[in-house]
């Protein structure tokens, strides 16, 4: 599993690349676009922000997984928006867009799942390294 300084570092690299390329790399991962997630702490109430994929886009819903790499706990930006649903959302380095994200219900869960892991066959590894079940998580723009 990867370590936080690890996911971090990630993170960071993610942004220098976005910022270096002036937004012309780094918008795509393993051709899934990837969004830029604000939630608000909730324990400080400050903003926080992580770079993330969508695996899956239905319209204007993107599907971001929270895998973590198959850690045994959720990553700290889920357990943000499950506190508050309230979110920042800026794909491919576009403009920021106010969402609600909301957590895949098990139903809708079980119709995701499949394409998820049709897109990238690793979060079915990492699936296999945990046992938790790993939460979809929907983002759709606020009306």
């Amino acid at each position: 599993m990867p370590s936080n300084f690890a996911l971090k570092a990630m993170n960071a690299a993610h942004r220098a690349l976005l910022k270096a390329s002036f937004g012309k790399l780094g918008n795509e991962v393993g051709g899934m676009p990837s969004l830029e997630l604000t939630t608000t702490g909730r324990k400080s109430g400050r903003p926080h922000a992580v770079m993330l994929t969508a695996p899956v886009v239905d319209g204007d819903t993107y599907v971001v997984v929270a895998s973590r790499g198959g850690d045994p706990v959720h990553p700290a930006w889920f357990l943000n928006l499950r506190d508050n649903s309230d979110v920042v959302v800026s794909v491919q380095s576009g403009p920021r867009v106010p969402m609600t994200a909301q957590v895949a219900t098990a139903e809708k869960r079980a119709s995701l799942w499949p394409r998820v892991v049709e897109a990238q066959p690793v979060y079915a590894d990492y699936q296999t390294k945990t046992t938790r079940e790993i939460p979809l998580v929907l983002l759709t723009p606020k009306n």
